[in-house]
C-alpha cells in the first residue's frame, strides 16, 4: 500500500490499523537498520520518529494521537505468552532522533525492556569486514505475515515462501548480533557518547 493512501487522514489511523495484527500475534520478530522498533520506543522517541514522518509526507498533523495509539499498543509486551525478538544495527543506538535527553531515555528503556523474560534485544555490531550487509527493516508476525516499510509504501507479504525468506534473513542477522551483557555494553557506550 502506498503511504499517501495509508496516511491520507493522518498517522493515527495507520497506527490503529495494525492493532488487530498485534493482538493476534504470539511471536514477533523485528529487524531495524534505522530506528528502535516501535514496540520498544519511548514516548519522546516515538514522537520524534512520527514527527519526522509527518513533516516528510503527511499533511494532517495528528502526531499526538498517533503517539498515544503506539504507546497503547505496547501493552502486548506485558503478555508473558507472547515472545519478542528485536534486532537492531548498532547505528540505531546513535541515530540522533530527538534531543540528547530523548535519546538517553530511549537507550535506558532498551536496557529495561531487554531484561523482560519474553523479550530478546540483539544489537548487530558495526565492524569492518562484515560479511553480510543490512537489509530493509521488517516485522515478522508468527509465520503468517511480514511487513516491510519502504520509501514509497508499506508491503504486506503473506506467501509462505516470502515469509520464509524473511525468517531466514532474520536468523542470519540474529547470528551476527550480540545479546545480554554485550548488547548492554553497546547501549551503555551509546549512552556515554551523549554526555
Amino acid at each position: 500500500m502506498q503511504w499517501h493512501r495509508m496516511e491520507r487522514t493522518g498517522l493515527r489511523r495507520a497506527q490503529e490499523s495494525v492493532l488487530p495484527l498485534y493482538e493476534r500475534t504470539t511471536r514477533f520478530r523485528a529487524y531495524s537498520p534505522n530506528f528502535v522498533p516501535g514496540l520498544v520506543q519511548t514516548f519522546g522517541y516515538t514522537e520524534a520518529v512520527l514527527r519526522a514522518v509527518q513533516r516528510r509526507r503527511v499533511a494532517v498533523d495528528d502526531v499526538a494521537d498517533a503517539v498515544a495509539v503506539r504507546m497503547d499498543r505496547q501493552r502486548v509486551l506485558d503478555d508473558g505468552h507472547r515472545r519478542f525478538a528485536f534486532l537492531m544495527e548498532e547505528s540505531v543506538l546513535s541515530n540522533g532522533l530527538g534531543d540528547a535527553d530523548t535519546q538517553a531515555e530511549q537507550l535506558d528503556h532498551l536496557m529495561t525492556v531487554g531484561a523482560l523474560p519474553n523479550v530478546s534485544v540483539g544489537v548487530i555490531p558495526a565492524r569492518v569486514g562484515r560479511s553480510r550487509m543490512p537489509v530493509e527493516g521488517f516485522w515478522i508476525y508468527d509465520t503468517a505475515q511480514v511487513n516491510v516499510e519502504l520509501v514509497s509504501g508499506y508491503l504486506t507479504l503473506t506467501q509462505p515462501s516470502e515469509v520464509k525468506a524473511y525468517a531466514d534473513a532474520f536468523a542470519m542477522l540474529a547470528d551476527m548480533a550480540v545479546y545480554g551483557a554485550k548488547a548492554r555494553a553497546l547501549i551503555r557506550a551509546a549512552m556515554d557518547s551523549l554526555r
